[in-house]
């Protein structure tokens, strides 16, 4: 009986352990590869934004599909030729982030063990006149989803050990209008992969592997238009 004690607390050591690994977030490669040694690897986006944000029931912005969404909007004031996005959730105890934007109820959910299967979309608008960012535009716009994830190898996996963050890249078509990324107000849609409640901290990033001096991130189209004065 005296070895079961230490066994149980060596257990319980590992367990922790991994649970502070599965949250680990590595730099956020784009498609570009390189050979490094006897590996290829990613090469980092060079301009990334981060969001740090808190989503509750009962806040979602739409239910779509019988799912419940939430959107964060994005102005992009330049043509690339690339747009990663991920999304972490829950978002480890002490995690920072160079120059993240912090969200409503963010800070006072941080280290909050709350956590979702995130789903993600990035959506691109026919609003291309930053002036004309308001509710009653938006309300009106027409949204093209360029690209969507669920689970993602290459991110940390949850706190439950499963692989339900999500990231995506997407490449401009240039010979498609429709799915070119231009100047204008995009968005990134989350959920969860089963109809349910969104609830929990999470880490929203979007990149480009080129600088895009200007890029604005907010929840709401509020916020966006006024850090866009």
């Amino acid at each position: 009986m005296k070895t079961v004690k230490p066994l149980i607390m060596m257990i319980a050591i590992i367990m922790m352990a991994f649970g502070v690994q599965a949250q680990k977030l590595g730099k956020f490669g784009s498609s570009i590869e390189k050979q490094v040694g006897p590996k290829t690897v990613k090469v980092p986006y060079t301009d990334v934004v981060s969001y740090l944000g808190h989503a509750a029931p009962g806040n979602e912005d739409e239910v779509k599909d019988g799912k419940k969404f939430y959107y964060i909007y994005v102005w992009i004031p330049a043509v690339a030729p690339e747009l990663g996005v991920r999304m972490m959730s829950p978002v480890p105890k002490g995690f920072k982030a160079k120059g993240a934007i912090n969200g409503t109820g963010y800070k006072d959910n941080a280290g909050s063990k709350d956590y979702f299967d995130t789903y993600i979309t990035i959506e691109r608008s026919n609003i291309i006149d930053k002036s004309k960012i308001n509710a009653s535009e938006v309300a009106n716009a027409e949204w093209v989803v360029l690209e969507y994830n669920d689970d993602s190898s290459e991110m940390p996996n949850n706190p439950g050990g499963s692989s339900y963050n999500s990231l995506l890249r997407y490449k401009s078509e240039v010979s498609n209008p429709a799915k070119a990324l231009t100047i204008g107000l995009y968005r990134i849609g989350f959920t969860t992969y089963k109809r349910g409640e969104v609830n929990g901290t999470f880490l929203a990033e979007v990149a480009s592997p080129i600088k895009l001096p200007g890029v604005a991130m907010a929840k709401t189209v509020e916020e966006l238009a006024e850090s866009l004065k």
